[in-house]
């Protein structure tokens, strides 16, 4: 692999990351920003703890030499028990005992949190003893140099999505190409969103183009299609929280896109930022990644064909909740899965969005919904 080729876009390399870890030890106002957002702000000690967090962080920092090292021990080691100390209240995951640890995998997910996704993906990977993932982020969330080196430090690949139409294409072909090298030459794992940007209405389909652009990028090679997805193993991963803490935000930009059909939608400068702390901060209850199948053992004839079976695998690996089951029959005036939310609060999760207008209400509430749609359409 021609790693050169891709130094724009690729997470750092050792002597990049140890120079990043330089910088954390001459600025520790970084680290105490992070520490302020997974930390709680209504506890009395607030401050303190901040403090005691930094420090603790930095007596780690001498440890890492690789971007590998810092998602072990500072964000899958801290960062993320922390997270889920604070903002869940149980965090399961399956299917990673299946997995062949020596193996590389293209994690394709649905995708509901900025950032929560891949890190509780890789979290859940460590537990199982398999090689944690580089992850794919949107170059807007690499807007400052700060965030851009804690991306990095993370196995952050950047994918450039603000280029003209021509130079994204190619830029599209060179990344896919990065994909395919990393798995099958470097034998290092990918998290990949199954479609650009969160599905904030609650339906997981995949874009068969992200499919379609791993073939176009290595067809020159003689390789068969089969062969490129059995090499690329790519594997479907269903991420499921029980509240989507920023569900109202969503469905706010929604409803307004819908009734703005001339307008664009232009985000405020922070938007992206305010989105990722909110995931990271509020209140998730419970969370359940379930680890597919690998797409390793049967022909698929083109990408639309892949693109179904990764649907599939999330739709029927998706845990459905009270809060999706509730939502569903609410809406669709039935009692199908009442069972599935017996003991569970209908009328306190309604008062969650009173204040919200109708339309807003409605969308965030099919957003609940439209999981359980979508594993009735597979059955």
């Amino acid at each position: 692999m021609e790693k050169s080729k891709y130094d724009d876009i690729s997470p750092y390399n050792r002597e990049e990351t140890e120079a990043a870890i330089k910088q954390l030890k001459a600025h520790p106002e970084i680290l105490k920003a992070f520490a302020s957002i997974i930390l709680d702000p209504t506890s009395s000690s607030y401050k303190q703890k901040i403090e005691e967090s930094t420090a603790e962080i930095i007596s780690k920092l001498d440890e890492i030499h690789s971007y590998e090292d810092f998602q072990r021990k500072i964000t899958s080691g801290y960062f993320i028990p922390a997270i889920l100390k604070r903002s869940v209240t149980e965090f399961t995951s399956h299917g990673g005992e299946k997995l062949d640890g020596n193996e590389s995998y293209l994690y394709i997910s649905n995708h509901r949190d900025i950032v929560m996704d891949c890190t509780l993906l890789d979290y859940a990977l460590k537990a199982t003893g398999n090689k944690l993932c580089e992850m794919a982020i949107g170059d807007n969330l690499t807007q400052d140099k700060y965030s851009e080196m804690m991306f990095k430090l993370n196995g952050g690949i950047v994918v450039k999505r603000s280029l003209p139409l021509r130079e994204k294409y190619l830029d599209s072909i060179r990344l896919s190409q990065y994909f395919v090298e990393k798995i099958c030459e470097d034998k290092t794992s990918i998290w990949l969103a199954q479609k650009s940007g969160r599905a904030k209405d609650g339906i997981d389909q995949t874009a068969a183009g992200i499919i379609k652009m791993l073939y176009l990028s290595k067809r020159k090679s003689g390789i068969s299609f089969s062969q490129l997805i059995h090499e690329c193993r790519i594997t479907p991963i269903a991420i499921s929280y029980e509240y989507d803490p920023c569900d109202i935000s969503k469905g706010r930009e929604e409803v307004w896109k819908l009734m703005n059909k001339d307008a664009s939608y232009t985000k405020k400068k922070y938007e992206d930022f305010l989105s990722l702390i909110r995931g990271i901060r509020k209140f998730k209850g419970r969370v359940h990644i379930e680890i597919g199948t690998p797409l390793v053992d049967k022909e698929y004839p083109d990408h639309l064909s892949v693109a179904r079976e990764i649907d599939r695998q999330i739709h029927l690996n998706y845990k459905l909740w009270p809060t999706n089951c509730f939502a569903y029959d609410y809406l669709e005036k039935t009692d199908r899965f009442k069972d599935q939310y017996a003991d569970f609060d209908t009328e306190k999760f309604l008062a969650r969005y009173n204040h919200l207008s109708k339309e807003v209400r409605d969308f965030v509430l099919n957003s609940y919904a439209n999981p359980v749609r979508s594993y009735l359409s597979e059955l």
